[in-house]
């Protein structure tokens, strides 16, 4: 059986760690953790929710992809997939849509690409306040290129994304059964 991951992008506040976590709590996907350099959050944990490095040390991974973003580093390594994959056949990775693109072009079809959005976009700000980040944090992603470019699938994408409106979460963890049982069902 073909091994998978699930790439999970769109906007910053739209879900897609949301989302990646029901996947592990409802299905047992796992997600690959990736890196950055950002500072923690609080409640986040080392190791589970990010692997949180210096800027010299995040130079000493071998990554697929990598960005900056907010004036962070982050990145998703080969060795994060290949420990996943042996632990399922499916799992995920949250990306922005540049990272998702590199994905495509270098995973092929095995990069199942889903794009989580909202139809009202006023709501992301609320998310970010609601998650903690800082409002002048919030204003700075609010008004960055990357922030604006996530708010749209790319063109490139279009034709091979699962677009996954999260207005609603009941609804939303529908969408996500139902994908995830298509895959399962092949």
């Amino acid at each position: 059986m073909e091994k998978r991951v699930i790439v999970l992008m769109g906007p910053a506040g739209a879900g897609k760690s949301s989302v990646a976590s029901y996947l592990k709590k409802r299905w047992g996907i796992p997600q690959v953790i990736t890196h950055t350099t950002r500072q923690m959050r609080t409640g986040e944990i080392n190791g589970r929710d990010y692997y949180f490095e210096s800027p010299t040390s995040f130079k000493k991974n071998h990554y697929l992809e990598k960005v900056e973003y907010s004036g962070h580093q982050y990145g998703s390594s080969h060795e994060g997939l290949l420990a996943g994959w042996q632990q399922n056949r499916l799992i995920s990775i949250v990306l922005d849509t540049k990272g998702a693109a590199t994905y495509r072009q270098e995973l092929g079809q095995r990069a199942w690409l889903w794009y989580i959005t909202v139809s009202d976009v006023t709501v992301l700000e609320k998310r970010l306040e609601k998650r903690g980040d800082q409002s002048a944090a919030i204003q700075k992603r609010l008004h960055s290129t990357e922030f604006k470019r996530d708010l749209v699938l790319p063109k490139i994408l279009k034709n091979d994304a699962n677009v996954v409106i999260n207005d609603d979460w009941e609804k939303t963890k529908k969408v996500v059964d139902a994908l995830v049982e298509g895959f399962e069902s092949d």
